[in-house]
């Protein structure tokens, strides 16, 4: 197999695509490389468009890499009457899971544990909700095959699935199934390498330092030269930072924290579980066994005031909210000390100036035009990314009169997608069919000059040298941080990060042919 050269990105395209843009005028630029960001590149152009993304640091640099890793059907926003949300992210979901992204988006069980805290009524309302759930799957076309059905767990059952359980008092428990990706940052990754296989010029480490409706002024971070990019239509996709790039966008920020824990802390579930928060109806922290070794636990919904920071911070109180809430249905609670790393993000939110919490706020995505006719896309989830390009696609295209036909990305497969039955028959480690779908055996393939590229970066890590060989060849990746941060997780855990240091480092001479750019 060769390498997949239309969709690489590099450092080396990077310079060639940015020292042409002020040469030609493209027909959209996008502004945000997170989900959506990337997401209106793709659909863009893939109807034939020319399309120029920028963004100020990396792909996924921001909310999107901080997420719960769920590609999740909406029920939370049924019990909020957001029926409308509910299922759009269920339709979303199975265009992931099905067509798009199977190789990234699995199955995950979750167990409701029926506690003592879980008065039998409020386990009877569950029912009901996981019921609806599953309406919403079938409503989506979604099969049974890809998503099973929700039942009742015995207490052996729900202890077989998640053992660190106290069995104390626990009547069974209540199993359904979601979606979950593989990596949330590793999405973001697909979709803009199939948006540059399409003709985008990807582009990160280019700030919009100021944005109008005709085009921007971009610094490139990398070297402080500035360009102007003329466009006939601009998006602007910088989540949580949209405001501070068009007058008259209002948001409220809510944080959402996860922590990061060993798996065999909770006894090495093999499922999900489902906390219920008491005293708030339809809200649960969720414990999430991510494959790796590590358990997600989350997550918070908490205003976020003030300036925007780059990489927000969890503060000590949503820690403890998240420990108090998990205690009471372990058998040996979790400790502040069992914490090995906590990351939060910042939800772009509308602010409809109701007031009350931004749990209340809706997950709607909106569409906003300003007098110049800059487009801001804003709210949404990652799950409904792909819609959300596609509104925002469809707006630019109707007010610019740009000569494109319908979105079209529901049918386009992400670089890796394919069938389960083909990734089963790949002949490389499970581990890399997992994060890299068909090109599994591309980085396999990289350990024939140099067999070291298949172990381990850290002794006990599950991150291999070829994928950081990969990602600086084929990823965008620019810096360690790119490496260890983004285009895997290494970096959630601060002592893992200072272990993968130097062998990142070591990787970034690598040029885009496979060559070295100095002696090492």
């Amino acid at each position: 197999m060769s390498a997949p050269r239309r969709s690489s990105l590099n450092a080396a395209r990077r310079a060639r695509e940015l020292a042409a843009l002020p040469d030609e005028v493209v027909d959209v630029l996008v502004v945000g490389l997170g989900a959506t960001g990337a997401g209106v590149a793709l659909d863009a152009a893939s109807r034939g468009l020319s399309v120029a993304a920028v963004d100020a640091h990396d792909l996924a640099f921001g909310t999107s890499r901080w997420s719960s890793k769920l590609i999740h059907g909406g029920l939370r926003y049924l019990a909020s009457g957001q029926v409308g949300v509910a299922r759009e992210s269920a339709a979303e979901r199975g265009v992931l899971m099905c067509r798009t992204a199977p190789h990234l988006v699995r199955a995950l069980p979750f167990v409701l544990p029926l506690t003592p805290q879980v008065p039998r009524g409020q386990a009877a309302l569950a029912r009901a909700g996981l019921r609806a759930g599953d309406a919403l799957r079938l409503a989506a076309g979604t099969p049974r095959s890809v998503l099973p059905g929700p039942r009742r767990l015995s207490a052996a059952g729900a202890l077989r699935l998640a053992p660190g359980l106290r069995a104390d008092g626990l009547r069974g428990g209540l199993l359904s199934w979601d979606g979950r990706l593989a990596d949330d940052a590793r999405l973001v990754v697909a979709v803009a390498r199939t948006a540059a296989a399409h003709g985008a010029r990807v582009l990160t480490r280019c700030r919009a330092v100021a944005v109008a409706g005709d085009g921007a002024l971009v610094r490139d971070e990398l070297t402080g030269r500035e360009v102007t990019v003329r466009a006939r239509a601009v998006v602007n996709a910088a989540g949580v930072w949209a405001g501070g790039l068009v007058d008259g966008v209002r948001l409220r920020p809510s944080r959402g924290t996860h922590l990061v824990v060993r798996a065999e802390t909770l006894g090495g579930p093999s499922a999900g579980l489902q906390v219920p928060v008491p005293g708030e109806a339809g809200r649960f922290v969720l414990v999430l066994p991510q494959g790796d070794g590590r358990v997600y636990v989350g997550l918070t919904d908490e205003p976020a005031d003030g300036p925007v920071p780059d990489v927000p911070e969890p503060t000590p109180g949503e820690i403890r909210f998240l420990l108090d809430v998990l205690g009471p249905v372990l058998d040996v609670p979790l400790r502040r000390e069992d914490v090995l790393g906590a990351f939060a993000g910042l939800r772009p939110l509308l602010d409809t100036g109701r007031g009350g919490g931004t749990a209340d706020l809706s997950r709607r995505h909106a569409i906003l035009t300003s007098r110049d006719g800059v487009v801001t896309v804003v709210g949404g989830k990652l799950t409904t990314y792909r819609r959300m390009a596609q509104d925002a696609v469809d707006a630019v295209v109707a007010a610019q009169g740009l000569d494109a036909g319908p979105g079209r990305t529901a049918r386009i497969p992400l670089v890796g997608a394919a069938a389960p039955q083909r990734l089963a028959a790949l002949d490389a480690p499970g581990l890399l069919v997992r994060r890299y779908g068909t090109e599994a055996p591309l980085l396999a393939g990289m350990a024939e000059d140099d067999p070291s590229l298949l172990e381990p970066v850290v002794p006990g890590l599950p991150v291999l040298g070829a994928e950081l060989a990969w990602a600086v060849r084929h990823e965008g990746a620019l810096d360690a941080g790119d490496l260890l941060d983004r285009r895997t997780r290494i970096g959630l855990v601060a002592s893992d990060r200072a272990a993968a240091l130097p062998a990142a480092e070591a990787h970034l001479p690598f040029r885009a042919d496979g060559g070295r750019t100095r002696e090492r």
